[in-house]
């Protein structure tokens, strides 16, 4: 949580930077961030400041827990480029691709087998973009 020393946005920042892969050149936030300055800007802003800096820098939970309910709950939700964006932060965050494949499968009574083969279609792609294989049965 932010002291009184540090602003919601800079405790924002520094709680994404977390979730952001080092190797890629703009994270996936910014570019969200980038996209939304003509349009809508604040909501940019509210991630970083509210979600990073309120909600994900709450104790209780370590990243790679809070990554992993955020990927169950977009997979519920259906979407797929938000989760694609959360499958990433879950691999940054130490899930591996298992891991989240078991995550998206155990939500098959929960949400459906629609929306379970669409996130593992999203899951394919960003291991491939990644280079995480998945050890099958």
């Amino acid at each position: 949580m932010a002291t009184h020393f540090e602003s919601r946005h800079e405790t924002g920042v520094k709680k994404l930077s977390e979730f952001t892969d080092a190797n890629a050149a703009q994270s996936t936030h910014d570019k969200i961030s980038e996209s939304l300055k003509d349009i809508a800007p604040a909501v940019g802003e509210w991630i970083t400041d509210f979600a990073y800096g309120e909600v994900y820098s709450r104790d209780g939970l370590v990243n790679r827990d809070r990554a992993i309910v955020t990927i169950a709950s977009l997979v519920t939700q259906g979407t797929e480029p938000q989760l694609a964006l959360h499958i990433n932060t879950g691999l940054t965050a130490g899930l591996t691709g298992n891991e989240i494949v078991e995550a998206i499968m155990h939500l098959v009574p929960y949400t459906g087998f629609p929306r379970v083969l669409n996130a593992l279609e999203v899951a394919k792609v960003v291991f491939a973009e990644r280079g995480v294989t998945v050890e099958t049965e």
